[in-house]
């Protein structure tokens, strides 16, 4: 028996983009009725893993470029998800924090996002999710770390 053509089998790189997709379309779906994008929900989460970001750093830890995040920021700033405040360690510096609204929406969506990670790893046994949340976290590791150079 042969084994099956490598040109017929999506790279890795397309499926994981694929998945990227149907969840954004299924975020999309999930945090509109709060009047939301999945690109802001995105943003929220980021900011209540790490409060203080300024919009650059919650730019890049949301993966949407700055000009983006400034549109995203200045409407959730609108809606009182987050506020704007001096940097305690930096005066100069303005930072973005969640306000108790921002928290309650997160907190009101929490249910439905975790429902949708479980359909997602519904084929998987518990411990194929472990190990897959831990292939994927040294996937990203080894995408952020530097390049070697080259000689």
């Amino acid at each position: 028996m042969t084994s099956p053509d490598r040109r017929s089998q999506p790279t890795l790189l397309y499926l994981i983009k694929q998945i990227e997709l149907a969840i954004r379309a299924e975020l999309d779906d999930l945090t509109r009725p709060a009047g939301l994008t999945a690109l802001q929900y995105t943003a929220l989460t980021v900011l209540e893993r790490q409060s203080d970001l300024t919009t650059a750093h919650l730019a890049r830890n949301s993966f949407v470029t700055a000009q983006s995040m400034a549109d995203i920021v200045a409407a959730l700033l609108d809606r009182g998800l987050i506020e704007r405040h001096r940097d305690p360690a930096d005066r100069r510096r303005l930072v973005i924090a969640l306000t108790a609204d921002g928290r309650r929406v997160l907190d009101d969506l929490r249910p439905s996002v975790a429902a949708l990670e479980a359909r997602m790893l519904a084929p998987l046994s518990a411990a194929a999710a472990r190990d897959l949340r831990s292939s994927l976290a040294h996937c990203r590791e080894a995408l952020t770390e530097p390049v070697p150079e080259t000689t």
